[in-house]
């Protein structure tokens, strides 16, 4: 415990963000968290947090001044990735570089493509071969450089699909339909194996990497459990919720009509391969690296239900 002298940057307030600042909390730093509109709920106590436009290089490294650590776990909408990631992220990097703070890095799989050879593991091939995909790959590979460069030094965490409490998400997919008795939305195939990663055990990961220098220079996995189908993962929320689960598979036709509406609905097309064969990480490493283990996923899958519940209690 440091007394909360430490300070650690987090840019984002979404649900990595938020189990970011937790773990950060609970080792006793000082938390500063970012975003666009300055509120955000369910932040524990002590956090510091500021409205700021982190697309701005000079307003991020104002607010990355006196940081040990900087965590990216910002994003844009996700239909519009292509067009304002890369700046976003660039912008972070420059605050930490000029800081001279660790840059953790929140990143998902699109950076391998297409799986091709058994599980994923860190040192596994990028192929990636969607346009969101390839977004992330120039943004992985910019980050990589300025480590080759001495210009900042930094770790990146990947997760697969992520879920848990305060993923709005999973939430209007699954969550809450199944609370109410309504058709849950599920992408692909039921009957494909899938890792899935709970957002507290992402967020876990991401605070020690930034607080345990042997993970700089690196990718890690983040702990996850063995993978499940689709269907066995709603057979827990069934469990979990008390009453049988009506599924709704949103297949291509069905994407293409509900981005008439919502453009990120589109952006799931090219998405689909994940679902519609096997999907594994490997997360070993990071496991045997730092003591980290996945929250078991019936416990995960339990937590979830219970804050979409609270959720519905509250509107």
């Amino acid at each position: 415990m440091d007394n909360g002298t430490e300070l650690h940057v987090i840019f984002g307030t979404g649900p990595l963000g938020k189990w970011t600042a937790r773990e950060l909390v609970r080792r006793g730093k000082h938390v500063r968290m970012v975003n666009r509109s300055g509120t955000a709920d369910g932040l524990p106590g002590g956090v510091e947090l500021v409205r700021a436009d982190a697309y701005d290089a000079h307003q991020a490294t104002a607010l990355a001044a006196g940081a040990t650590a900087v965590y990216q776990c910002a994003q844009p909408p996700y239909h519009e990735w292509v067009a304002k990631f890369p700046q976003l992220q660039a912008s972070i990097l420059a605050g930490a570089a000029t800081a001279g703070a660790k840059l953790i890095v929140a990143e998902n799989l699109y950076v391998y493509g297409r799986p091709e050879h058994g599980p994923l593991t860190e040192t596994s091939p990028l192929h990636a071969h969607t346009r969101k995909g390839k977004v992330r790959l120039a943004m992985t590979e910019t980050l990589a450089a300025a480590w080759r460069e001495g210009k900042v030094r930094g770790a990146i965490a990947r997760g697969s699909d992520f879920f848990g409490p305060d993923d709005t998400v999973s939430q209007g997919l699954i969550y809450t339909p199944a609370l109410r008795g309504k058709s849950v939305s599920i992408l692909g195939r039921l009957d494909q194996p899938h890792t899935l990663t709970y957002a507290p055990d992402f967020g876990k990961t991401l605070a020690t990497l930034g607080t345990r220098d042997e993970a700089l220079g690196q990718v890690w996995h983040v702990p996850s459990n063995p993978p499940v189908t689709q269907g066995q993962y709603l057979d827990l929320v069934r469990d979990a919720v008390g009453k049988p689960v009506k599924v709704l598979r949103a297949n291509p036709p069905l994407l293409w009509l509900a981005g008439l509406r919502n453009p990120d609905a589109r952006e799931l097309i090219e998405m689909l391969y994940e679902f519609d064969q096997p999907f594994v990480m490997d997360s070993e490493k990071t496991q045997r690296t730092f003591g980290l283990a996945p929250t078991p996923l019936p416990e995960a899958v339990q937590a979830t239900v219970a804050w979409a519940r609270a959720q519905l209690a509250t509107r």
